[in-house]
């Protein structure tokens, strides 16, 4: 379920900090601002994802999102697994998650962790990653929801962890399929009410 602690204290804090300040870079803001594209707050949303960051009609800007807030997440798990071993590396995927969805810049008011949490998937077990990249293509584009990929593919973690992998991630995939699906509530509600956006939709 989980790796054996074998770093010290000292270095997963580190880490723990570390990742968390990485993850709480809000790109999407950042490249809004730079491509003049608006203030993404008052976009859609409001959110500062990839899938907001389409929404001003921009889609390198959303693609630029998407690569960097996946990048970040991932670039945490292979630093700190090179400094530390596996269990540095699941203490600085969960912080970098954390960070991105509570941004302390941001007054700890986020993304939704989408991409954040495929970057960091595909670090810790590739091919985990791309079934998890796959569920995503499936369940978003079989409907043309976002969320619905993301949910879809968070699901999917432990269950790919469990059979793809060595099982030593399987507890990081639950928290962070479950930090998805509670970033995720207010999109819940709307697809219970049919009215969630569909991708490349303008609100």
């Amino acid at each position: 379920m989980m790796p054996a602690i074998e770093s010290t204290i000292g270095l997963l804090a580190f880490w723990a900090v570390a990742g968390y300040l990485l993850g709480s870079v809000p790109f999407g803001m950042v490249l809004a601002r730079v491509m003049n594209l608006g203030n993404l707050r008052e976009i859609g949303s409001g959110n500062i994802g990839a899938t907001n960051v389409l929404r001003t009609g921009s889609k390198k800007a959303a693609a630029l999102t998407l690569l960097l807030d996946g990048g970040k997440g991932a670039v945490a798990v292979l630093a700190a697994r090179a400094m530390g071993g596996e269990n540095t590396a699941q203490v600085a995927a969960l912080a970098a998650m954390l960070g991105h969805c509570y941004p302390v810049w941001l007054k700890f008011a986020g993304g939704k962790g989408v991409a954040t949490f495929l970057g960091i998937v595909l670090a810790i077990s590739f091919p985990v990653g791309l079934g998890c990249c796959l569920a995503w293509l499936i369940g978003a584009f079989s409907v043309r929801i976002s969320s619905v990929g993301a949910l879809v593919s968070a699901a999917s973690a432990p269950a790919l962890m469990a059979f793809l992998d060595t099982g030593d991630a399987i507890g990081l995939a639950v928290l962070l399929a479950v930090l998805i699906f509670w970033r995720h509530r207010a999109n819940i509600a709307r697809l219970r009410a049919g009215t969630e956006p569909r991708i490349g939709q303008k609100s």
